[in-house]
């Protein structure tokens, strides 16, 4: 299989390094294609309060997902991949410190609902969403074989976990099951994709008894990985507290017909991490051999992050209305939000691209500090825009917190010329540029 050219790639590198990711890229689709379609269908079935009462318990999930990971996933790889002779000792000790992890996170999920409650969503569903970030320590098993370039393996437990989820939801809407029961449907996803990580493991000839802990191994990780933790939670704050605001501010039926946009809006947001593992590398590459080709190669992955997300924009735009056919019409209001909200995937894309530039040049700090902006811009923007716009002012604001999180580096001199770069990209001067050389 020939993979497209891509300008400032060497195009045998290219397929070396996509290979390497390209089948976890098919499992994510494959399980995006299973997800959409039963997704649609619980929604329908559950009507916009439930889906609302629902996703309200989700958001505190998101809230502490970063912090149940401690922001280990790049650095487990990181690690596998210098010393794969301490793979147990590296496995076992990342598992540890998300098992610990997980339950500190438990005590923090009932204050923050405390402090700041979903109303409608009873805090029993919210429990039982918090064991996720315990069952979640499993994926260190999906680091080890990112190490390995084994993606074939997380693919196969992806897509097998989630149509054995879509088989259990479907039942339940069969079988006319009250809300409650996708409450612990949804936690069972989780669950069924780490019994596939154990078994998927051990059936290599690796066991998870030989894993060991090591406590000064546990401090050379979280020394590195606390400024991605940070920056995670950030994140979380920026990309769903306009949901639970929502929520609070306008209701249940509002937050659940707005549910289904950020579904819809936020599915494509795997794509930009999967492009940037598969060239990165070529870029590190071109920094350790030619400082010139470094920068043009970045320069060229922030083309690519637009020419790919603005499209998808458009074709969303004006298939909005048309895709909400697939829904119940109480839901067909949503779809001129969806049209706004599918923009803040293009600042996603670049976000992604530069961030990974900020990693390789150890500017890890600086991620949580635009993330952080972010977050603040769209708590800002919600509290001005919900209360006399509703979902379509949540939208408003997530796509300019977006935004401003992206272009916030330009403010910063030692990175400001990144800001500059994708501001090229955006405006397609670049590609002008590249049009006129010719």
């Amino acid at each position: 299989m020939r993979f497209p050219t891509i300008p400032g790639f060497d195009q045998q590198a290219f397929e070396k390094y996509f290979k390497n990711t390209g089948m976890l890229f098919v499992g994510r689709i494959g399980s995006l294609l299973i997800k959409m379609i039963v997704g649609i269908s619980v929604t329908n079935y559950l009507h916009r309060s439930n889906n609302g009462i629902l996703n309200g318990g989700t958001v505190y999930i998101y809230f502490f997902s970063a912090i149940a990971t401690l922001g280990l996933d790049q650095f487990i790889v990181k690690e596998l991949h210098q010393f794969p002779e301490n793979r147990d000792q590296i496995l076992g000790t990342s598992f540890w410190m998300k098992i610990f992890s997980g339950f500190c996170c438990l005590p923090l999920i009932w204050l923050a609902y405390e402090i700041y409650p979903a109303k409608g969503t009873p805090y029993h569903y919210v429990l039982i969403f918090s064991t996720i970030g315990i069952i979640q320590a499993f994926n260190v098993i999906d680091s080890y074989f990112q190490s390995q370039v084994q993606s074939k393996y997380i693919m196969q437990v992806q897509i097998i976990g989630n149509v054995a989820s879509a088989i259990i939801k479907l039942l339940l809407i069969y079988l006319r099951m009250p809300l409650v029961w996708f409450v612990y449907a949804y936690t069972i996803d989780f669950l069924l994709l780490a019994i596939g990580y154990y078994f998927t493991y051990q059936r290599k000839q690796r066991s998870i008894l030989n894993w060991t802990f090591n406590f000064k191994l546990s401090k050379k990780l979280l020394h590195y990985s606390w400024p991605l933790m940070i920056s995670g939670v950030m994140v979380a704050l920026y990309m769903k507290i306009d949901q639970i605001m929502l929520q609070n501010m306008y209701g249940l039926k509002e937050a659940g017909a707005y549910a289904t946009v950020a579904q819809l809006s936020e599915a494509w947001n795997f794509i930009p991490a999967v492009i940037v593992t598969s060239l990165f590398p070529a870029i590190l590459n071109a920094k350790r051999d030619d400082i010139a080709r470094y920068k043009k190669r970045i320069q060229h992955l922030y083309d690519l992050m637009v020419y790919m997300s603005v499209p998808t924009a458009l074709v969303i735009t004006f298939a909005a209305p048309l895709i909400y056919k697939l829904y119940k019409p109480e839901y067909a209001y949503a779809a001129p939000t969806l049209a706004v909200h599918i923009w803040s995937g293009v600042f996603v894309f670049l976000g992604a691209a530069s961030s990974q530039y900020l990693i390789a040049e150890n500017f890890n700090k600086l991620t949580f500090i635009r993330t952080g902006f972010g977050a603040i811009v769209n708590i800002v923007l919600n509290l001005i825009l919900i209360p006399h716009m509703g979902m379509m002012g949540a939208a408003i604001a997530t796509l300019v917190a977006y935004a401003s999180a992206t272009f916030f580096i330009i403010f910063i001199p030692k990175v400001s010329d990144q800001g500059i770069m994708m501001f090229k990209s955006l405006f397609l001067i670049s590609l002008v540029q590249k049009i006129i050389k010719r």
